[in-house]
């Protein structure tokens, strides 16, 4: 359950509603009292909280959310880092065209908003409450009174028909993630309702509430030059928000300066209380991630992400954090999973047989390259969905040994007898067993050698291009090139730009790529868009692999109507046995933190929630004794 763009996987945000403009216990109670009375007349209670499986940590009266500072001073400013460059500031087509930038993400709001301390539980934002009955059939949301876009105007049902329409039509993604989605109708001043096209699926009324609401009449109208707007074109006009940042100026492809909203509606709140501190957040554009770190070490930057284990351990060796003015820190991911890997291609027909898939995975030699690029700081990844509870391991057994049971005709019959592992090299020794073992493989699948080169059965030369973008994946690609050669796999390596490589990305363009699936703690209809045979042929979609499979179709229904808990993961694990057991990937490499360097001119709440990720920037806010002691940024 999660969304390629929402406002709160780049603010780290939460939002709780009480159903009058005040907060507290009085606004709770009036919550609390209407929801009797539904209930009294027959009717759902409204809700003012989401979770999957109904276990919601906060109260209707809560004040604020655990893990903040609710005297956290506003003020200063935040620089940011992007890698990329950007061209456009309308959301509903990211992805399709364009190069999206951050900051559309975050002046825009959704209906319900997640906590960061628990794992399926949302609360109201733009909604005050939610209503669903017990087989999930609809859900109705109704918005809260004082919500309203930054130039006045109150949100309104129409602006929420009008965004789920917009993003359906117009993106792959939300398309795939809302298409249960049968019909959206206004039946109050402030109330909508959606109704799905079954009953039974308990994940529809909160992935509805994820839904990023635009401004429907901002959207229809005219801009500055009486140019009427188009929601399907790339645009550099700031776009209208609600949230509590706007665009205050930018550069176009290098940089772009958010406002803290003064009169924010939402911003008492007791989820945004102690959030949202920065008067002002600042993103400056690099295309190169060691341009971009000379110009943190330079204090051009107040914090940098880093994501090579390379550069992890050997470029944070200058002055400032010697003298620790700057902290290298590594804040543990637990709200998510991950799948990286090499993808192969399965629209290719060479890719089509599996022991030549499986093959490619004994060709790569990966304890060598953590070694060598690495410093050995990365595990492989033996999951589709690794670092979560979710993962497959051992053998199947109970529950997740009956939902097989019912596709066994339809899987590989050694998943039900061994216990899958990625080949191990590291040595010379494991090297020559696992190529053999490789070799061995492809010979079973009728390939042969002829002249140093692999052929298939029908004598057509193997031969792959390994398609990226940016230097990273280069070196690991450059990596893996003599490892297929090897076993006669004739391999070129393609550096492409950034606009090439999306437009072949979207049109499955490639034979293969490093691809990266992340995984919520609650998997659901997202399962739909990365492998079901419904988005193999959906450019843009993200089964860049071209999975169909109607074993692996019939698992993501399993998870999408898991009953309980115990349910949902066993359907997972399942899904995740079937997937890893048709070897669609080679599967690369995962580390279990995310690694900070910043200068220490900020302060945050302590502990830090769960599933926040350290909370950069939301949960922090600038310390002017701090930033004294340091001195002046450059």
């Amino acid at each position: 359950m999660h969304l390629a763009i929402t406002r709160r996987h780049l603010l780290q945000s939460g939002a709780f509603a009480a159903i009058a403009p005040s907060i507290g216990m009085a606004a709770g109670a009036s919550l609390i009292g209407e929801a009797r009375a539904q209930t009294a007349a027959g009717e759902p209670a409204w809700r003012h909280a989401l979770s999957l499986f109904g276990d919601i940590k906060y109260p209707a009266d809560f004040k604020r959310f655990d893990y903040v500072n609710p005297d956290a001073p506003k003020g200063g400013v935040a620089r940011q880092i992007s890698i990329g460059t950007f061209d456009n500031f309308n959301i509903a087509i990211a992805g399709i065209k364009g190069s999206l930038a951050p900051a559309a993400a975050m002046i825009n709001e959704t209906l319900m908003s997640r906590s960061l301390d628990e794992v399926t539980t949302e609360y109201g934002l733009l909604a005050e409450a939610a209503s669903h009955p017990d087989d999930f059939a609809w859900v109705t949301y109704r918005l809260r009174k004082e919500a309203h876009w930054h130039d006045g105007k109150p949100v309104t049902p129409e602006d929420v028909i009008f965004s789920l329409e917009v993003l359906k039509k117009n993106s792959p993604f939300y398309a795939s993630y809302y298409r249960h989605v049968v019909k959206t109708e206004k039946i109050g001043d402030r109330d909508i309702k959606f109704t799905f096209e079954s009953p039974g699926n308990r994940e529809l009324p909160t992935i509805v509430g994820e839904l990023v609401v635009l401004p429907k009449h901002w959207w229809e109208g005219t801009d500055a030059n009486g140019k009427k707007r188009d929601i399907s074109a790339t645009t550099l006009e700031p776009p209208l928000g609600s949230g509590p940042y706007r665009i205050k100026e930018f550069v176009a492809a290098r940089s772009i300066r958010l406002e803290r909203v003064k009169d924010y509606w939402g911003a008492s709140l007791p989820s945004q209380i102690g959030q949202n501190n920065f008067d002002e957040l600042r993103f400056e554009f690099f295309r190169d991630n060691l341009v971009a770190l000379e110009a943190f070490k330079a204090d051009q930057a107040d914090w940098i992400v880093e994501n090579s284990a390379k550069q992890w351990a050997t470029a944070y060796d200058f002055p400032a954090i010697a003298d620790k003015r700057v902290a290298k820190q590594e804040f543990p991911i637990n709200d998510s999973g991950r799948m990286q890997g090499f993808v192969l291609n399965l629209r290719r027909e060479q890719f089509k047989d599996a022991r030549l898939r499986r093959a490619f995975n004994f060709a790569f030699d990966f304890e060598e390259m953590n070694k060598q690029l690495f410093y050995g700081q990365y595990k492989r990844i033996n999951s589709y969905f690794d670092g979560t509870e979710l993962a497959s391991s051992g053998l199947p057994q109970g529950e997740e040994l009956q939902i097989l049971e019912t596709v066994r005709d339809k899987v590989p019959a050694e998943l039900f007898t061994t216990t899958y592992s990625n080949p191990v090299g590291g040595n010379p020794e494991a090297v020559r067993a696992n190529l053999r073992e490789a070799m061995r493989l492809l010979k079973e699948a009728n390939y042969t050698i002829k002249d140093g080169k692999l052929v298939d059965p029908a004598e057509k030369p193997v031969t792959v291009e390994i398609l990226v973008q940016d230097p990273s994946s280069e070196r690991i690609s450059l990596f893996y090139k003599p490892s297929l050669e090897r076993i006669g796999v004739t391999t070129s390596i393609r550096v492409v730009d950034d606009a090439q490589y999306e437009n072949r990305l979207r049109n499955f363009d490639f034979d293969i790529i490093t691809d990266v699936w992340g995984q919520s703690l609650s998997p659901g209809n997202e399962q739909r868009e990365f492998w079901s045979s419904q988005s193999a042929d959906q450019p843009g979609s993200k089964n860049t692999i071209g999975i169909k499979n109607p074993a692996v179709d019939q698992l993501i229904d399993k998870i999408i109507f898991a009953k309980d808990r115990a349910g949902l993961v066993a359907a997972t694990r399942a899904l995740d046995r079937v997937l890893l057991w048709n070897f669609y990937v080679v599967p690369q490499f995962t580390y279990g933190f995310a690694r900070y360097a910043i200068w220490d001119r900020f302060n945050h709440a302590d502990p830090l929630p769960k599933y926040g990720r350290g909370g950069l920037p939301s949960l922090w806010w600038f310390d002017a004794d701090k930033a004294a002691k340091i001195g002046k940024r450059s």
